[in-house]
């Protein structure tokens, strides 16, 4: 998905607008939905829908009802109403697509109706442009004034509305906070209207962003729109262990990425007995000791001798099973297990060769070496042969 600004090299790489999500379009912004119906036409006696989208800072988006019938673009910097006074925004999309998107995220259209004013003027956005430049430094002190405070909160973000009227105050924290003291300070401080508003962890890492362990960018602040329940149950299932350093995200919870693959694992399990499964042979019971899912192994071991391992398929277990279930007794699991096929060993030549690992070191200087050989050499007393 690009903008109509990207260009396309000779060897058909494209080249980008180089506007670094910025472009008027709106198309390289994250979470932005692509119009394909931009280019289709209304059938006869049908009126275009007159909702748009709106979006704000950190991917924040709002429906406005077009009351004035005003013609809007995708990136046009429009003025919205807001509860007090107005909000400035961009329009990310317009026609059909606003009433497919309302309808997913549930918005009634007889609701509370915000509409759109105008579209912004030059005033309205050196205002905007001068409240949001305010906005770092507020944080800052905003934190200092928590921590004088003792409150066990964290302040993540700060959001000005449109006319510089109101700023609001995204905080984490785990327990209840009262934050009326700190209300007054804002206000005192700041000479504007204040309002608190807590998010999740989960919310503060989309909004924030940053690097996933994974090496790219988190998924919940490029595309990820919804955060759905991880539970640690993802993990057994994927045979993970329980190390919370390494499930846990930047936002210390379980990563929503547990839940990418778990319907893959689900499905090769259907037919896999579980962990704990038991076989019972002549020889003695038998307990699972591993399982390869993919592959569709699984191992045993006889109670009492762990350091020895059978390798069964999942279809030889399932057949002692069902012959386990008839209270009919296998004899051994050495039987099954010299059916199994082992899967030749593959042997991988060292394609780089047998050099040295300080082959391309500097070599080292023998001067000083063949200097003391030198000196010891004219220290010898030479042979006198004279009589």
């Amino acid at each position: 998905m690009s903008c109509n600004s990207c260009s396309t090299g000779k060897d058909g790489q494209p080249r980008g607008c180089k506007n670094n999500g910025t472009c008027g379009t709106d198309s390289c912004n994250k979470l932005t939905v692509f119009d394909w119906l931009s280019n289709m036409s209304l059938p006869n006696g049908h009126t275009p829908f007159n909702w748009i989208e709106v979006r704000f800072k950190n991917g924040r988006k709002q429906y406005y009802k077009n009351t004035e019938n005003l013609s809007l673009t995708i990136g046009d910097i429009v003025a919205t109403q807001a509860k007090t006074g107005h909000d400035i925004g961009a329009v990310t999309l317009t026609g059909e697509l606003v009433k497919v998107q309302m309808k997913r995220k549930k918005i009634k259209t007889d609701a509370d109706v915000f509409k759109i004013y105008r579209k912004a003027s030059q005033k309205d956005i050196d205002i905007w442009i001068t409240a949001r430049d305010k906005e770092e430094a507020m944080k800052v002190k905003a934190r200092q004034f928590a921590i004088d405070l003792n409150l066990k909160m964290k302040i993540s973000d700060i959001e000005y509305q449109g006319d510089a009227s109101k700023a609001t105050f995204y905080y984490t924290a785990e327990e209840r906070v009262d934050f009326r003291e700190l209300i007054k300070v804002f206000a005192r401080e700041f000479k504007t209207r204040i309002e608190m508003k807590q998010v999740g962890f989960r919310q503060e890492a989309s909004r924030l962003g940053g690097i996933g362990s994974c090496g790219r960018e988190l998924c919940c602040s490029t595309w990820l729109t919804d955060f759905r329940s991880v539970s640690t149950s993802a993990a057994r299932y994927q045979q993970l262990a329980l190390n919370p350093l390494k499930l846990a995200g930047q936002c210390g919870k379980l990563k929503c990425c547990l839940n990418y693959e778990l319907d893959t694992y689900l499905d090769a399990l259907k037919d896999i007995p579980k962990n704990d499964t038991k076989v019972y042979t002549e020889k003695g019971v038998a307990i699972c000791q591993k399982t390869d899912i993919f592959n569709r192994h699984m191992w045993f071991a006889y109670e009492g001798e762990w350091a020895n391992w059978f390798k069964l398929t999942v279809d030889q277990v399932n057949e002692i099973i069902a012959l386990n279930k008839k209270r009919t007794k296998v004899n051994n699991l050495e039987d099954y297990a010299e059916k199994l096929i082992e899967t030749p060993t593959v042997e991988f030549e060292n394609v780089v060769g047998q050099d040295s690992l300080t082959r391309f070191d500097a070599p080292k200087n023998n001067k000083r070496k063949n200097t003391k050989n030198r000196n010891k050499k004219r220290k010898r007393k030479p042979t006198n042969n004279a009589k």
